[in-house]
């Protein structure tokens, strides 16, 4: 049976993780050390994973978190279709998100299948994500010779891209957690084409950082 497996990772701690600010895909921010050493975790536990390709967005934090990959020469492919969702007005101006009522207002509508709602004033809904996100899965999908591929992406870019390929209602996106650096492990069935998880939000490589 033809298969194909996908590593789909987030991407490191940037400053604004670890402060608590809305980044979206209008914020081309850097890793911060802590992300760093997240990347080069990650490295050291899948460096003995063959992967065919690597794919990313156009956010440097993707391209930074699997740098070391790339410099392997595993040939990747930059995608703006795999960038964050846009937050418009909201992003970097908005500390403590988790607290926001307008960001929690947004995510409860969404959680409530008014996923036309854009994120923000001029950003964008997870309709149009997963609108943008689909023409990429296609190419990925239409390479059956990379059998083993790396995908490095954004929380929300995840959450909404992961209803897509298990065949989930886009309104349960938030059922799909994620940590800076965590994995999620997919392997697809070209026979029967559908996707099956393997692992989910998995930072077992991160433990030593924790130590």
């Amino acid at each position: 049976m033809l298969t194909k497996t996908i590593y789909l990772i987030r991407h490191g701690e940037t400053e604004f993780n670890r402060m608590g600010v809305v980044q979206g895909s209008g914020i081309d921010s850097d890793l911060n050390e802590t992300g760093i050493s997240q990347a080069r975790a990650f490295f050291e536990a899948y460096q003995h994973i063959p992967f065919d390709k690597i794919y990313t967005s156009k956010l440097r934090r993707t391209v930074q978190s699997v740098q070391d990959f790339i410099n392997l020469s595993i040939p990747y492919e930059q995608h703006e279709g795999l960038n964050e969702i846009s937050w418009g007005e909201k992003e970097g101006k908005a500390p403590n998100y988790l607290e926001d009522e307008f960001y929690l207002e947004v995510i409860a509508n969404w959680g409530k299948g008014k996923t036309d709602i854009p994120a923000a004033p001029l950003g964008e809904s997870p309709d149009d994500v997963v609108a943008r996100q689909k023409p990429v899965v296609d190419i990925i999908l239409s390479r059956p010779e990379e059998k083993t591929i790396l995908v490095a992406m954004h929380g929300r870019a995840i959450r909404i891209i992961l209803t897509h390929l298990l065949n989930r209602p886009l309104a349960e996106m938030d059922a799909f957690e994620h940590t800076n650096l965590c994995l999620y492990k997919l392997v697809y069935s070209y026979e029967e084409k559908t996707f099956h998880l393997e692992k989910a939000n998995d930072t077992a490589h991160l433990l030593q950082l924790s130590v």
